[in-house]
């Protein structure tokens, strides 16, 4: 998606307007199996760029999820709570995981986008 953004610890941000929806990539869901439980923070957390945002644990491993950017939580994908296999199914849509007030927009600019991110993988591999 054009409006996207990535960290080069796989998560995302995608922006409407000063609301920046978090989540992983499809590649870091791949390389962490089923997922089994996700730690969502609190609504209203004050979060700094790197911070830790959220836990998402699998049958491999446990991981924390940073935030791409600062600011205020303002909502969380209460659906992962039940059904966190959804970060599986569809990591870069409906297994969003929270959603941020974004304080400084300008912290975007910092993250790569869509191709960037694809040239980015491929030096994993």
């Amino acid at each position: 998606m054009a409006n996207m953004r990535y960290t080069k610890d796989h998560e995302w941000i995608r922006l409407d307007g000063d609301t920046g929806t978090v989540g992983i990539s499809d590649y870091a869901q791949s390389q962490l199996g089923d997922v089994v439980y996700v730690e969502l923070p609190a609504i209203g957390k004050k979060i700094g760029k790197g911070e830790e945002a959220a836990v998402v644990e699998s049958v491999k491993a446990a991981s924390e999820v940073y935030a791409p950017v600062a600011g205020e939580v303002i909502a969380v994908n209460t659906e992962l709570e039940g059904t966190p296999g959804a970060v599986n199914a569809d990591a870069e849509g409906a297994g969003w995981f929270l959603k941020l007030k974004v304080a400084n927009a300008a912290e975007l600019d910092e993250l790569m986008d869509d191709d960037g991110y694809k040239s980015f993988l491929e030096t994993l591999a």
